[in-house]
C-alpha cells in the first residue's frame, strides 16, 4: 500500500481484520493513536505489517549500524544529524503536515533505530518564511545519551540533503548524502613519523558503492525491505513493524509540540 496515510490506515485495518499480511509506505496513518491502533489490531490478529522505513536498509546505514552494534564501538554517545528539502516539494501544505507525515517521519524511526530507546524529546522552530521552516529536534536517550536533529524545508534539492553522525570515545561513524560510510577511530599523529602508513584497527575508514556499476543493486534500500518483507509473512524477521511505525509517529507529534516530554 502506498496510497496515503488515511487510506494506510482504513485498508490497512480491513486487511489485518482479514489477517493478510501488510506492507505499507510511512506514514502509517495520519495520527499516533490510529497508528497504535493499527499496530494493536496486527498483535491481536497476528498479522505482519511492515512499514516503509527504507532508511534502516540503505547500504550506506546498514553498514554504519552494523558498526555502532560491534562490541568494539562501546557506548554510543550522541548523535547529529539533518534531513532537509526545499519549499517547493510541500508548496501547497501551508501548515508543513506533509513535510511531517511524509518527510520527517523517516528519522524518528532511524534515530531510536541506531541509538536505543528515546527517553524525551522536544523541539525549536524558526520559519524563515511561509513555506520555509526550520526545526530543531533534540533527543536524550535511555541511558544518557544525547541527539540533536535538523529537518527544514529551506534547501535546494539539487545539493545533498541527508547525513548524520553517531559519536562514542574516541569514536565516531558518519554517512553523507545517503551513500558515503566514514569510521574514525583514535589513530596516531604520524606527522613526526617516517615510517608512517595507514594502520588497520586504527585509521579512518571509508566506504562507497561504485555508482558505475552495470548491476542490478539498490543503494537506498527499497529492494532489500521488500525482500525482508516477504521472509516476514513467512517466518520472524527483523524489520520494521507497525509498532516502530507507532513509535515514529508519537516522537513525531511530540517534536512538532515543542515542548520537552517524557516518551511513553
Amino acid at each position: 500500500m502506498a496510497i496515503g496515510p488515511q487510506g494506510h490506515f482504513e485498508i490497512g485495518m480491513a486487511a489485518i481484520e482479514r489477517r493478510l499480511p501488510v506492507f505499507m509506505e510511512k506514514p502509517p496513518a495520519p495520527t499516533a493513536l490510529q497508528a497504535r491502533q493499527l499496530a494493536e489490531a496486527s498483535k491481536r490478529q497476528g498479522a505482519p505489517v511492515v512499514i516503509g522505513f527504507m532508511k534502516r536498509y540503505s547500504t550506506a546505514n546498514r553498514i554504519a549500524s552494523n558498526i555502532l552494534l560491534a562490541p568494539e564501538f562501546g557506548e554510543r554517545t550522541s548523535f547529529l544529524g539533518q534531513y532537509m528539502t526545499a519549499p517547493t516539494y510541500f508548496a501547497k501544505d501551508p501548515d508543513c503536515t506533509g513535510f511531517y507525515l511524509h518527510h520527517c517521519v523517516h528519522y524518528f524511526d532511524l534515530v531510536p533505530y541506531l541509538m536505543g530507546e528515546v527517553e524525551t524529546v522536544s523541539s525549536r522552530r524558526h520559519e524563515l518564511a511561509p513555506g520555509k521552516l526550520l526545526l530543531h529536534v533534540d533527543f536524550r536517550f535511555v541511558g544518557g545519551a544525547i541527539g540533536t536533529l535538523v529537518v527544514g524545508t529551506h534547501q535546494s534539492r539539487g545539493t545533498p540533503m541527508e547525513w548524520w553522525e553517531v559519536m562514542g570515545d574516541h569514536r565516531r561513524v558518519e554517512v553523507r548524502n545517503v551513500h558515503e560510510v566514514r569510521y574514525y577511530r583514535a589513530p596516531p599523529f604520524k606527522v613526526s613519523d617516517r615510517s608512517a602508513t595507514l594502520a588497520d584497527g586504527v585509521d579512518t575508514l571509508v566506504w562507497e558503492p561504485n555508482m558505475t556499476a552495470a548491476a542490478n543493486e539498490d543503494h537506498k534500500g527499497y529492494h532489500a525491505l521488500l525482500g525482508e518483507f516477504v521472509r516476514a509473512t513467512r517466518e520472524p524477521v527483523e524489520i520494521p513493524t507497525i509498532a516502530d511505525g507507532a513509535r515514529a509517529m508519537q516522537l513525531l507529534e511530540q517534536a512538532i509540540g515543542g515542548t520537552a516530554a517524557e516518551v511513553r
